[in-house]
């Protein structure tokens, strides 16, 4: 990453609003689960050994159902109490989908780099995908080390660089070379190509 890796993150972060939990409806939680089964009403209700009337009134939010009939309701879908009480992050997690054409992608440039940050649009990334020019040709040109939270996927797409690393010798990366590194570790990338070299960047967010 570059010396100016902190703006790079915040940019990142820029209009992720708070996030407060809404609280989870049983209800639509029992619903959800049971038509991801493809069960009827009448189907989950003798799964769970409830009465068909109970079951319906729990879905609709028409009653608080007991310790015992949620006892009932998790072993009838077959999943923990605990696991009825959990909003289905995963789910909502496999609906969310970004597209970046090529060179549509949010621009930062840098001394040493230019940035472009793809899926920008996404808010609440976990993960910070990234394609970058490399300009430096020189550790010199750095501030010292780069270092910061999270771990950090780097993909040599054009050229050839040298990767170097805190703690490891500096090594010679060409297109198709990867790494896989702690970012808290001191780290910096030049081009030792004629011309810039182009690489992939994905780093964690937390």
């Amino acid at each position: 990453m570059s010396d100016e890796t902190p703006s790079v993150l915040r940019i990142a972060r820029e209009g992720a609003p708070e996030e407060t939990p809404e609280p989870l409806r049983l209800g639509e939680r029992v619903r959800a689960l049971r038509k991801a089964r493809n069960w009827t009403l009448e189907q989950a209700a003798r799964q769970a050994g409830l009465a068909r009337s109970t079951l319906s009134k729990i879905e609709n939010e028409q009653m608080s159902p007991t310790f015992d009939a949620v006892q009932k309701l998790a072993k009838g879908l077959d999943i923990s109490v605990p696991q009825l009480f959990t909003p289905p992050s995963e789910e909502r997690t496999m609906a969310r989908r970004a597209l970046t054409r090529r060179g549509e992608g949010k621009p930062l440039i840098t001394a040493t780099y230019e940035h472009e940050l793809l899926s920008g649009e996404l808010t609440r990334k976990k993960m910070l995908p990234y394609r970058a020019r490399i300009r430096a040709r020189s550790f010199e040109e750095f501030d010292g080390w780069v270092r910061h939270d999270g771990e950090e996927f780097l993909y040599v797409l054009t050229g050839r660089i040298r990767f170097f690393t805190e703690f490891y010798e500096p090594v010679e990366m060409q297109r198709g070379d990867s790494a896989y590194y702690d970012a808290a570790m001191g780290h910096n990338v030049i081009s030792i190509s004629d011309d810039d070299a182009e690489i992939l960047w994905v780093t964690s967010l937390g």
